[in-house]
């Protein structure tokens, strides 16, 4: 399942239809926004676990926290929500300035004002690491963490080899390292046109 599919089963599918309505955006609008920045968002994850992030962002999946932030667009489209989703894009894109980047590339892209996409952005942040938390026992998270243990300890030509090692994981389908996290991260495939650009929005 892809972070865009996990998006459409908030709320028995109303979710993003009410996340759009805390911000005065029209359904439309905000589900064409959402497929510009969900796929960005697990290309993200994505890449930030490649570059020796994994640890980190299987503990941001850990429990069950923000949970309720997926449940409850309200709750994600708040102030505390909106802090909580803030804090998981810098982790993702490195920092303020860089999640503060993609936001106002997706405002001009979408053509929808940029004070609108800069709040809307971090509540689907905190959605989407509700959503995982909740799709990902923490069982799959210690059997993951296990995983990139065993690559580590594996002398397969250090870091890259460990990457190496996950994303093969990932293609083949089998479970071992991060490969059940990887495939869902990456199933939206080249799923947004701010793939392209995304490296201009990480550091």
């Amino acid at each position: 399942m892809s972070i865009m599919k996990l998006l459409q089963q908030a709320q028995g599918g109303q979710g993003l239809g009410q996340l759009a309505q805390q911000f005065g955006l029209d359904e439309g609008k905000a589900q064409e926004l959402t497929q510009m920045l969900a796929p960005a968002i697990g290309s993200a994850a994505k890449q930030r676990a490649e570059q020796g992030g994994a640890e980190g962002l299987l503990e941001a999946f850990r429990g069950e926290g923000q949970a309720s932030l997926f449940d409850d667009p309200q709750a994600a489209a708040s102030g505390e929500g909106q802090a909580q989703g803030m804090d998981f894009l810098q982790n993702l894109l490195g920092g303020q300035a860089e999640a503060e980047g993609l936001a106002s590339e997706a405002a001009s892209r979408s053509g929808i004002d940029a004070s609108t996409v800069s709040q809307f952005l971090p509540a689907l942040a905190a959605m989407v690491q509700g959503g995982m938390q909740k799709s990902m026992p923490d069982t799959s998270i210690d059997a993951m963490k296990s995983g990139l243990l065993g690559s580590a300890e594996g002398g397969g030509g250090g870091l890259m080899g460990m990457v190496g090692s996950l994303m093969g994981s990932a293609k083949s389908g089998d479970g071992g390292g991060l490969g059940p996290l990887m495939q869902m991260l990456d199933e939206d495939g080249d799923g947004s046109p701010l793939d392209n650009i995304l490296g201009k929005f990480m550091r």
